[in-house]
């Protein structure tokens, strides 16, 4: 090769060498911006409870139009156990991407706030992406009873203190702790009985053993439909659209009384926030649907979604509510 080739040569490979980073970037760059943006795959959301509750019910709706949404499939887990452990360990274990998602509820604050302790911290783990939807509480009496509102029997309590009594299920869980929470915040000396069931509770209202109960709506729907029970108020601090003419305990004396139960969801601590931003504007588009919502309020749910903030307040401040109510109420932590 002559001189004059040679230096041709050199002058070609050099520009080629400096050429080539740039090549690089723009490659990279066409593929970041081919890249299909979140969901690329189908999404799982874990649920602590056994198919055909409320939950699950309500988490399949909503899984079913996101699914749609998303033309990626939605699909539900059910992982039940104490304290919904399993759920979460699952969850927060995931690689946090956005494709393993938790069903939290106000039962995992209540977890929280009746465990000494337990193997995950929601508020630390997982980051809140929006609310499902809520559903109250309700006290019901018997229809022949002869308290015919709250304030009848609050009344009552107070002229004979350690004479009534109230109807609960599941040491701990929502019911009984929306029992303790009514019986500290109207200063009654009442006896908080628990059973194992709602049907059991229901049959001994019936039987006049308690006078009042504290339940979810299902597990009186029936009986309040075939005029044997009467709904005397709700839990929640305003009136509930799913249970028109109907009090809320706060209206009926017993002021700041609040215990909304909810569902949300929420992802392992650390999931993008493409993949948060995504599912909260779908959820919120999938939970203001019509249909979605009368098929939540067959179950006795109101479907709204939240932003992730408004619902980790929620979250951590139903925590120290739960921890006041269970100290309050002398309630063993297991």
């Amino acid at each position: 090769m002559n001189t004059m080739a040679k230096g041709f040569f050199d002058i070609a490979r050099r520009a080629v060498l400096l050429a080539l980073p740039a090549a690089l970037i723009v490659t990279l760059a066409s593929a970041g911006q081919a890249r299909a943006a979140w969901p690329e795959k189908p999404v799982k959301i874990v649920l602590p409870f056994g198919p055909g509750g409320v939950a699950d019910v309500t988490a399949r709706i909503m899984a079913d139009k996101l699914s749609q949404k998303f033309g990626q499939r939605v699909v539900i887990e059910n992982m039940p156990g104490p304290g919904g452990i399993a759920a979460a360990r699952a969850v927060i274990t995931a690689p946090p991407d956005g494709y393993t998602m938790a069903l939290v509820t106000n039962g995992t604050a209540i977890s929280v706030a009746a465990f000494k302790s337990l193997p995950f911290d929601p508020v630390k783990d997982f980051e809140m992406v929006s609310m499902v939807g809520t559903f109250d509480l309700v006290f019901a009496v018997n229809a022949s009873s002869e308290y015919k509102t709250l304030g009848d029997f609050i009344k009552a309590a107070k002229a004979n203190p350690g004479k009534l009594n109230i109807g609960t299920i599941a040491v701990g869980g929502t019911q009984n702790l929306g029992g303790e929470l009514f019986k500290s915040l109207g200063g009654l000396n009442v006896q908080i009985v628990p059973y194992k069931t709602s049907p059991d509770i229901v049959v001994a209202l019936l039987r006049n053993d308690v006078h009042l109960m504290v339940d979810f709506p299902p597990a009186v729907k029936g009986q309040v439909a075939d005029g044997k029970l009467r709904l005397v108020a709700t839990s929640s601090p305003k009136p509930s659209p799913l249970l028109p003419g109907v009090p809320t305990a706060d209206a009926a004396g017993v002021k700041g009384y609040e215990v909304i139960s909810w569902n949300a969801i929420g992802a392992p601590k650390g999931t993008p926030k493409e993949a948060i931003d995504t599912m909260n504007k779908a959820m919120h588009d999938v939970l203001a649907m019509p249909e979605v919502k009368e098929q939540f309020a067959k179950v006795g749910v109101e479907a709204h979604a939240s932003s992730p903030a408004e619902m980790m307040s929620r979250l951590t401040g139903d925590i120290k509510k739960w921890n006041e109510v269970i100290d309050k109420a002398g309630i063993p932590r297991k």
